[in-house]
């Protein structure tokens, strides 16, 4: 069996928390330079303005869901 085949086969088995530490280990690897520079930039508060905007949107109820 593969090693690929064996985490699948496994993974069933797994707590709901085991489950979401495997999920969140295998999503850090798809995080690329743009995903990064985000990080980098709501971290150092670059996005605040735009963050306060959506939160003022959705408190006047301007936010719906898509169809």
């Amino acid at each position: 069996m593969s090693t690929v085949a064996e985490i699948k086969a496994a993974i069933p088995s797994l707590t709901l928390a085991e489950r979401a530490e495997v999920a969140s280990c295998l999503n850090q690897w798809q995080d690329d330079a743009w995903d990064e520079q985000m990080k980098r930039d709501l971290a150092a508060g670059k996005l605040a303005g735009l963050l306060s905007a959506v939160d003022a949107d959705i408190a006047q109820g301007k936010l719906h869901d898509l169809p």
